[in-house]
């Protein structure tokens, strides 16, 4: 607990681990994993003010949010969530985020998962369930600062159902953590991916670096896949990309440092669903057309 008019420090925060597969049982909830920047809001006697996941001060970037953020009936808190921007299908799009913020940051939202603050006590040492029924009391429906649900079901069934709908995936909690900063594998992110064949256009093989293949859908170049293949299954790779090197760089990708490949090398690639671009992406096969 803290005495009033002290002025709140951000806290670095508990960042879920990578899994492939959702947790089974009742003792974990499944909240929908938004795409946007990870933000902490600090209120106290100084006023408000807004952070990154590294702790940098972005209030002045993130005003309209500040604004909304004042108007929370509570002398003192900290709320952790997720600033974002929605597309013209509601689902939160990471691409038009950096822009929205410096042209149009009152479109941002912030959707809040976490409390670990409020009127001067420390509330990390509460389970989380008792955590989020205190944060849902406290942000009022309809605004810019939105609570963050958990979905009934099965993890299984909620990550299915948000890859049916193009989301980003799903973060699973354990309902009675306590909340420590650093990552944690009793909170989990669970990413959806799709898998597609596409043209293999160019490498990149940079010593001290991992090798990427740079991949083309139809013409339209969708950027780079990370090779993880095991040695010989690698080398088979190499041998190929070696007797179609020497293409001329693609439009617009001049300032590409790559080996450009000339036409008939596919590639199967893994990457998370519904961006426009390559993301989180592997080279799971490859052929020759």
């Amino acid at each position: 607990m803290r005495k009033d008019g002290v002025r709140l420090s951000f806290i670095k925060p508990m960042e879920p681990e990578r899994f492939d597969d959702p947790p089974a049982g009742a003792e974990w909830s499944h909240e929908i994993k938004f795409d946007g920047y990870r933000t902490q809001v600090i209120k106290d006697a100084d006023g408000i003010r807004l952070y990154t996941k590294s702790g940098i001060d972005w209030t002045a970037k993130y005003r309209p949010l500040a604004a909304e953020a004042g108007k929370l009936t509570a002398e003192s808190f900290i709320i952790e969530g997720e600033t974002i921007v929605l597309n013209e299908k509601g689902l939160s799009d990471f691409h038009a985020l950096r822009s929205a913020i410096t042209r149009r940051p009152q479109d941002l939202y912030l959707v809040a998962f976490d409390l670990l603050h409020l009127n001067g006590h420390d509330l990390r040492d509460m389970p989380l369930k008792d955590r989020r029924e205190v944060l849902q009391a406290l942000i009022p429906a309809g605004g810019r600062i939105q609570f963050s649900e958990a979905l009934p079901g099965t993890g299984d069934a909620v990550y299915h159902l948000a890859c049916e709908a193009n989301l980003e995936g799903i973060v699973s909690k354990r309902q009675d953590s306590v909340y420590r900063s650093g990552p944690t594998t009793i909170w989990r992110k669970i990413k959806c991916f799709e898998e597609k064949d596409m043209d293999i256009i160019g490498v990149q093989r940079e010593r001290g670096k991992p090798a990427m293949v740079l991949m083309a859908d139809k013409g339209r170049y969708m950027g780079g896949a990370f090779v993880t293949f095991k040695a010989d299954k690698r080398q088979a790779l190499w041998d190929r990309v070696q007797g179609k090197v020497g293409a001329p760089p693609p439009k617009g990708l001049k300032k590409e440092k790559a080996e450009w490949l000339k036409p008939g090398l596919s590639g199967r690639v893994r990457f998370l669903k519904g961006e426009e671009q390559l993301r989180h992406a592997t080279l799971r096969d490859f052929k020759e057309d």
